[in-house]
């Protein structure tokens, strides 16, 4: 059995306040939560930072520095990839394997554009990963929403070719969950074959939600996964 945190969106600035509150004493608030908890890596979905600057990934190395277990990222909209690039070089999710879990980090992110778009190279790259897989289940994660969030978010901003990214899926069984962020709420839906879960953002939500949040996976060891949204 393998535990999973997620969190995303961030939004670490050299600035306290952005987006009207103080993410990183909210960020700060979602470490001091985890100590209480016991889980295996962490999962980062995207804008770790507001404006990509140098400094401001240095502070949320420093605000993250007390998770001792492994910590995976793939970066957003807002994020600075070739800061991101630097200074996460050695936690950038491309592929890791969680006993016979896998989990596969997908590029979303276009440039200077608020939504996401999978290229051709990157759908064929993912393609081919999953046909290569030896692992039994396997989650693919990205920052950009892949359905309709049936909420106050405007799914413009969302992947702009979700249908591109699920025909891929749909070929390959062993996929048993769908993450990202960017829509900063919390929700999932029911696939054909797998599930799709949005994390919420440890800054602020744009829904009428008022906490700050993040996921709690358990994968367990036939396939089962399990999920809840920890509200703060």
């Amino acid at each position: 059995m393998i535990k999973l945190i997620q969190i995303s969106d961030c939004h670490i600035d050299d600035q306290v306040m952005t987006m009207g509150v103080n993410t990183q004493e909210n960020l700060k608030k979602v470490i001091n939560k985890l100590a209480d908890y016991e889980f295996d890596v962490m999962l980062i979905t995207g804008d770790l930072t507001h404006n990509g600057t140098p400094s401001s990934y240095a502070r949320i190395k420093e605000i993250l520095n007390p998770i001792n277990t492994p910590i995976h990222v793939i970066g957003g909209n807002h994020d600075n990839l070739i800061q991101l690039n630097t200074l996460f070089k050695d936690n950038l999710l491309n592929s890791t394997k969680l006993g016979n879990w896998q989990i596969i980090g997908i590029d979303s992110v276009q440039l200077n554009k608020a939504s996401g778009l999978l290229t051709k190279e990157a759908l064929n790259d993912l393609d081919q990963k999953l046909s290569d897989s030896n692992s039994e289940y396997i989650i693919v994660a990205l920052h950009h929403p892949i359905v309709s969030m049936n909420s106050s978010w405007n799914d413009n901003l969302s992947l702009e070719n979700p249908g591109d990214l699920l025909q891929v899926l749909n070929k390959h069984s062993k996929i048993r969950c769908v993450v990202f962020g960017h829509a900063h709420e919390s929700a999932s839906f029911n696939h054909e074959r797998f599930a799709i879960v949005s994390c919420p953002s440890t800054a602020l939500q744009y829904n009428k939600e008022s906490r700050i949040g993040f996921n709690e996976f358990t994968l367990h060891d036939n396939g089962q996964i399990d999920w809840t949204t920890q509200w703060i």
